[in-house]
């Protein structure tokens, strides 16, 4: 954990005389407006001494209170003004989660700027977009890396003016006539405090509630990313609403790992930290992140899918590396806990013996999986992003981890639907969050009304119009439906991709990707089968997961390539595609989405590729085009497939890798399996 001195007990909202101020109060205590830097003026007025930040730097972790986070970036702000920052300017922030760069984010809205954080592995083609279409005139930048990407596509920048970094390590003999670095101008800023402190607190003055907050770029499966403008009302009616559902507290912890650009590290590292006043802690970096979250020990934690299937696929692998002894051990334990664990968090009545045979699995088994995991102190988790497989997220939960779903987007402030403790269910999202309406329309697409709802998207009133109409009801994309037994909603699939088949059965290929995912050896799947009278599928194999098991059988390969044509390799996916379409078949409704032929890709679908986003969403359109061959022989009956596809290295330089793939046939199951017997 961070230094003793960082350590609080104080509830939120709690100073040390002990009252507490409510949302009137503070707007009333902020000249009547409501804003982040009104809420840090708070949080240093209540509890100043507690921790805010936390992050590790040289395997040390250093921690900075609400009172010294102020001081921070009350001086980045005024260097800000004395550089030139405008009111109404854009600026772009663009590296990892580290404290300055969160403190970059409110000393822009502290000057009445607006911040635009970036994806940190964005390429800088990408980046020159979103900068371009913002009109960016100051930049703040991590290290030399990013430094570069900018510079590289400056003169199509036309309203690009300064660049300032916060790493100064490759930088010293770079042109430094638009090069700042980030302490430098927080030194200018202290040394120009009496000149421009005046417009500093006239410029905070000004913001309200509909000020803007930040903007935010949707990740553009389908094209182009677009600006979603969210208002301060946006940010702090959201984050109140989740901090009063879930009891969040200034005492709890999280640790800031994902994608600043993302919404959703923006609401929970910002905009309910600022809330409720807890610590955001920063791991040191990418590597050492699993180090980090178990030192901490967050008791608030939010990961997409993909995480919680790369944890559950590493612990897989680790106990087919362990003895035999422990191996028997885990999977005795393990078959328990999915049996009555899930029960057991949620307070549902189960007997003495299997509670007795559970307590002494947390002894033996859940409790030690835990803190490897760094989930020893989880009160409550989330996850969201894209649907999670039912067997993973069981899977946690078995082990009494407090993991839950909700379902959201950028336009609404994360939060559309939430699940209350113990309602939590695997199948649906949960019911609508806080102040959140929710109405599904003739052919099944969900809207949602809400304090979230965004203002508008940047430059684009066409799209804003048709995403938005004038009472407020957003437009989501997504198909579902709500049970109405439990009133949960249930999420089908995008919208987009919900079709039919060839015989007029629902085709929703997440509902099978999802199944897929559950197995460590599968890292992605894509269905195709829209209007046709079968359905087929891409799969990628996980490289790390696989290529554990091929050391462990003493199985040479040189890429992945390679591997994924291994005979055995093959043999594997193809029991797992058979099971999946098993448990397929037992949903009357999806039931005709069973797969029928599979193909293990040549490559990783790849953002560099354009196939995926930086959000590590598959964009379909894409992939069904460039890979038209390769579905063409899944549907021809061919046995195998020669096939070049155009890769991006690591450099920007593009090249081609060329394979032949073997198409295989899977096992069918139920009424599928009788209709095809009989063609």
């Amino acid at each position: 954990m961070g230094p003793e001195s960082c350590d609080s007990d104080l509830p939120v909202g709690e100073g040390r005389n002990g009252r507490r101020k409510t949302l009137a109060q503070m707007q009333s205590g902020a000249a009547g407006k409501l804003s982040l830097p009104a809420l840090l003026e708070r949080n240093v007025s209540e509890f100043g001494d507690q921790p805010a930040y936390r992050e590790k730097e040289f395997g040390i972790w250093q921690c900075w209170t609400w009172a010294e986070t102020a001081k921070e970036i009350e001086s980045l702000a005024l260097g800000l003004i004395n550089l030139g920052v405008n009111e109404g300017d854009f600026i772009a922030i663009i590296g990892g989660n580290r404290p300055y760069m969160y403190w970059s984010m409110v000393a822009a809205q502290s000057v009445g700027a607006i911040p635009v954080p970036l994806y940190q592995d964005a390429n800088a083609e990408e980046m020159a977009y979103v900068l371009d279409h913002c009109g960016a005139r100051f930049v703040i930048a991590a290290d030399q890396e990013q430094v570069d990407k900018v510079i590289e596509v400056q003169d199509q920048l036309h309203q690009f003016e300064h660049l300032i970094y916060l790493d100064p390590r490759g930088l010293r003999k770079y042109d430094h006539h638009t090069l700042h670095q980030y302490s430098h101008v927080q030194e200018q800023g202290r040394a120009a405090y009496d000149e421009w402190i005046t417009d500093l607190n006239d410029r905070r003055a000004k913001l309200s509630y509909d000020s803007t907050c930040v903007m935010l770029y949707t990740s553009g499966t389908t094209g182009k990313p677009k600006g979603v403008v969210l208002s301060n009302r946006n940010i702090i009616e959201s984050a109140k609403n989740a901090c009063e559902f879930d009891k969040l507290k200034q005492t709890d912890e999280i640790l800031a790992y994902l994608p600043m650009a993302w919404v959703g590290d923006f609401i929970f590292s910002i905009g309910q930290a600022y809330w409720a006043g807890f610590c955001v802690n920063c791991p040191e970096s990418p590597e050492t992140m699993m180090t980090d979250l178990r030192e901490i020990g967050p008791s608030y934690y939010f990961a997409p899918p993909r995480v919680f299937e790369t944890q559950l696929t590493n612990v897989m692998i680790r106990m087919e590396d362990a003895g035999n002894f422990k191996r028997k051990m885990f999977h005795y334990f393990m078959d328990h806990a999915k049996r009555v664990g899930p029960s057991i968090l949620d307070g549902k009545p189960i007997g003495m013996m299997d509670r007795l045979k559970y307590a002494l699995g947390n002894v033996m088994v859940y409790g030690p999986l835990k803190d490897t995991l760094g989930f020893g102190n989880v009160r409550v988790g989330y996850t969201a992003g894209e649907a999670i497989g039912p067997e993973i997220f069981e899977f946690y939960r078995s082990l009494g981890i407090n993991l839950k779903q909700l379902y959201g987007q950028t336009e609404a402030t994360v939060f559309i639907t939430v699940q209350p403790d113990g309602e939590v269910r695997a199948d649906t999202v949960g019911v609508p969050a806080p102040d959140v309406e929710i109405r599904i329309s003739d052919n099944g697409e969900i809207f949602y009304r809400s304090p979230g709802t965004f203002v508008e998207y940047y430059k684009n009133p066409e799209s804003t119009a048709d995403t938005k109409d004038s009472e407020g009801w957003v437009a989501t994309g997504d198909a579902g439906f709500f049970e109405e037994k439990s009133g949960h909603l249930r999420i089908i699939d995008r919208a987009k991709d919900v079709g039919k088949m060839a015989d007029g059965s629902m085709f929703a290929p997440k509902f099978v990707e999802n199944k897929l995912k559950f197995y460590p050896d599968i890292l992605e799947a894509v269905l195709f089968g829209n209007e046709k009278d079968r359905c087929v599928a891409f799969i990628n194999i996980d490289l790390s997961a696989v290529g554990n098991w091929a050391e462990r059988n003493n199985i040479a390969y040189a890429s992945y390539q390679e591997l994924a044509g291994h005979p055995k390799v093959l043999a594997s996916i193809q029991e797992h595609v058979s099971a999946v379409n098993k448990s397929v078949a037992e949903d009357p409704m999806l039931s005709g989405c069973q797969v029928h032929r599979f193909v293990v890709l040549h490559k990783e679908l790849d953002a560099d590729d354009g196939e995926m986003t930086r959000t590590r969403k598959v964009r379909r359109r894409i992939v069904e085009e460039k890979f038209a061959d390769i579905i063409g022989a899944l549907y021809d009956g061919a046995g195998e497939i020669s096939t070049t596809t155009e890769v991006t290295y690591e450099d920007g330089r593009k090249g081609s890798i060329s394979a032949t793939l073997t198409i295989i046939d899977a096992d069918l199951s139920g009424a599928v399996q009788q209709r095809v017997a009989a063609e």
